[in-house]
């Protein structure tokens, strides 16, 4: 197995939906919360990075495993190059890299960090496995979009915060209790709407791309039922919406004044949105819903991180 051929397989393109979230995280918790511990920083990016590789390497196998078309090799996983007891081996190794490091995560932490963990795991592999796989469903985007662009910011900044009861469970007295600080909790839901988008739109992008396969190999996505205009229209919509909630953010005072920044993408957006209304094809204008969320959210980083060295 050749490395090209792993990263063809885990998809290394695609992490960029991940970090960017965990960036994110940690930077509010620097401009918000004036916190940051780069332990849990380095043990966090380890379990993620493995997670998100884990199941898209799941996502793939399972792609094989149901394509109804018949493969000429019996012995090779299409495309990769490899046996099917290598791709297994890898999932297995990557799973327990990513279960061993959230496990010493939540011992740096407490028990918040633990159930946030199992209840991401859970949707992962029920995202791409089961009997019917949410992947396969409309509503993939929805899933993608919350738990990558809402739980992973949202631990990416609690792992930093953790003993300041935004959110804390207790057993005492044999009454269990869990407290949440429902304005911060809703300040960090609103600061992950644009990685929420923009994630959901990547998934977006890619059903609108495979509708028609979809369909021969038993994938019912949002495109199939809301048809191909309608979701094209919703593909513009959400990042108008990620827009919107930029300016909220600084009249609230949540984010920065110079996050406005972000607001002038929406030219090259827009021009990246024409051509994949014009053409929506995997192999050629997919990309383009990659690049816009690369590019609102590197700016939205970079304007965040530019407040922190100046302490704006």
């Amino acid at each position: 197995m050749s490395l090209a051929s792993f990263f063809q397989f885990i998809e290394i393109k695609t992490k960029l939906a991940s970090m960017i979230p965990f960036i994110l995280g940690t930077l509010y918790s620097l401009y918000r919360y004036k916190s940051f511990n780069s332990k849990n920083f380095i043990i966090m990016s380890i379990s993620l990075l493995a997670f998100d590789m884990a199941t898209t390497a799941i996502n793939n196998y399972i792609d094989y495993k149901k394509a109804l078309k018949s493969q000429e090799n019996k012995n090779e996983i299409p495309g990769y190059g490899f046996s099917e007891s290598t791709a297994l081996t890898i999932i297995f190794i990557l799973l327990l890299i990513a279960i061993s490091f959230g496990i010493l995560l939540t011992l740096n932490t407490n028990v918040i960090v633990l159930l946030i963990g199992i209840i991401s795991f859970l949707a992962g592999i029920l995202y791409t496995y089961g009997p019917i796989p949410i992947s396969r469903t409309p509503f993939g985007e929805i899933f993608s979009g919350v738990f990558m662009g809402f739980i992973i910011l949202f631990l990416s900044l609690y792992i930093h915060i953790f003993d300041k009861n935004i959110v804390s469970f207790m057993y005492a007295n044999n009454m269990l209790t869990l407290s949440l600080n429902l304005v911060e909790v809703f300040y960090i839901f609103l600061i992950s709407i644009p990685t929420m988008c923009g994630i959901a739109n990547i998934m977006l992008a890619n059903n609108i791309c495979d509708v028609k396969e979809d369909i021969l190999n038993n994938r019912y996505t949002l495109p199939h039922y809301l048809g191909v205009k309608n979701a094209l229209k919703l593909f513009k919509i959400l990042y108008y919406i990620g827009y919107l909630d930029i300016i909220i953010l600084v009249i609230l005072k949540i984010s920065p004044v110079i996050s406005l920044l972000v607001i002038l993408t929406i030219i090259p957006l827009n021009k990246n949105i024409k051509i994949f209304y014009q053409n929506p094809i995997k192999s050629k204008t997919f990309v383009y819903s990659v690049k816009n969320f690369a590019l609102i959210n590197i700016v939205h980083i970079l304007s965040v991180s530019i407040a922190i060295i100046l302490n704006w």
